[in-house]
């Protein structure tokens, strides 16, 4: 089966359930702050919710780096199901906490367990998948993250027919049964490799460590991709954690509402822009070698309005206009972060490379969150949404001024 022509869209399909359920579970505590404030009532101000979403932010930067690593000298595989299994064994656990020390820790180790995900996932695509269906693999799989960024929404809905407790305990039984069936049809893509791979990380371990992380922080290009990955994360993380708050205030409508509204909207647009941005990525690359840039800045770009919009709007038109044009430009982003580090990062490290692009993107993000729960307390959440449109364009520029890959799959010998 590994080596048939559709095991490789297997593998997509496979990880775009892990990737549903990596962002479903942590995007549900953003809508549930109604419900749950009534017993736990730490959760009343918006500056400790702030707190409980960004410890996550914090830790998850903090190990992403290390999850890339480990990825590059373990089987991607095995370290995908330990960190399914243990993220939704504590969504599940969420369900019986008391207090708010209790549900900080566990949101703590939540971000462990959750960032192994990601830097072992995306590079065992980008294995699987060569230049001419890389960028659309990705974008199908980042899809996954949209979906479970939408159903995250629906936390409130099920909290406010049910409880909270049993939301947690739905989305995380759900992730551990999952795990069993990643086991039985997830594969690595080389036995052998992995073989040598585990061999010469036993006898060699710190050079390799110390190779790769001088390979990667004496090379120009991947400091510029660091920073075009950082800036705008700053609106993505925002959105995906204060947008219901915005819809619930701008709109004046219940959070039971705004939190699907919002996340349906952001992840229906974003599924558009991965999968545009994926096909006008692949098609162009093989054209014109900065094509997957040209595609990313295009979605970039499509922030920059939609943030002012975003923030100003205080009509139904106006605001959700403006989230969908934001998530399709940022799905467009998202669908070509990993096909661009492959033009200038060798694929021995490029699950480190991931892991430090998530720490930089989630630092930013668990700033901005704190950030933005602090403003949404002094009544300025809108306005600070909007000036994030500056910044973005920044980063815009100077992506377009230096990122000039040479290649389409950078080797290193």
């Amino acid at each position: 089966m590994i080596e048939s022509k559709k095991y490789p869209w297997i593998v997509v399909g496979l990880l775009w359930v892990v990737a549903l359920l990596n962002y479903m579970d942590r995007q549900m505590l953003s809508t549930m702050k109604p419900s749950m404030m009534v017993d736990i009532i730490e959760l009343q101000t918006a500056t400790n919710f702030g707190r409980l979403m960004a410890v996550f932010l914090w830790i998850y930067g903090c190990m992403s780096p290390v999850a890339g690593m480990i990825a590059d000298r373990v089987s991607k595989k095995w370290l995908i199901i330990g960190s399914l299994f243990v993220w939704s064994a504590v969504t599940f656990s969420m369900g019986y906490a008391k207090t708010f020390d209790q549900l900080y820790w566990l949101r703590a180790i939540m971000g462990v367990s959750e960032a192994l995900y990601i830097p072992a996932g995306l590079a065992l695509i980008a294995e699987f998948h060569d230049s001419k269906t890389r960028s659309l693999a990705v974008g199908i799989h980042m899809t996954g993250l949209y979906m479970g960024q939408a159903l995250g929404g629906f936390g409130a809905t099920i909290a406010h027919n049910f409880s909270w407790q049993a939301a947690f305990h739905s989305f995380g039984l759900i992730g551990v049964v999952y795990s069993v069936v990643l086991i039985i049809f997830l594969r690595d893509k080389k036995t052998e490799t992995l073989h040598a791979v585990n061999e010469n990380a036993k006898t060699n371990k710190n050079t390799n460590l110390l190779k790769g992380l001088g390979l990667l922080f004496t090379n120009i290009a991947f400091w510029i991709i660091l920073f075009y990955f950082a800036i705008p994360s700053l609106p993505g993380w925002g959105v995906k954690n204060w947008l219901p708050t915005l819809f619930a205030e701008n709109l004046n409508i219940d959070m039971a509402k705004a939190g699907p509204l919002s996340t349906i909207t952001i992840a229906a647009s974003s599924f558009i822009g991965v999968i545009i941005g994926g096909i006008l990525s692949d098609r162009w690359v093989q054209k014109n070698l900065r094509g997957r840039i040209y595609t990313s800045a295009i979605g970039l770009g499509l922030t920059i309005p939609a943030l002012l919009f975003i923030g100003f709007g205080h009509s139904l038109l106006a605001v959700i206009g403006a989230a969908f044009c934001f998530g399709f430009g940022f799905g467009m982003f998202d669908a070509n972060n990993m096909p661009i580090l492959c033009q200038f990062v060798s694929k021995k490290y490029r699950a480190t490379a991931y892991g430090l692009m998530n720490m930089v993107g989630v630092f930013a993000g668990a700033f901005i969150t704190d950030l933005l729960g602090k403003s949404t307390d002094a009544g300025n959440l809108g306005k600070d949404f909007a000036m994030l449109a500056g910044i973005v364009a920044v980063a815009l520029i100077i992506q377009l001024s230096f990122l000039k890959p040479k290649t389409n799959d950078f080797v290193d010998n």
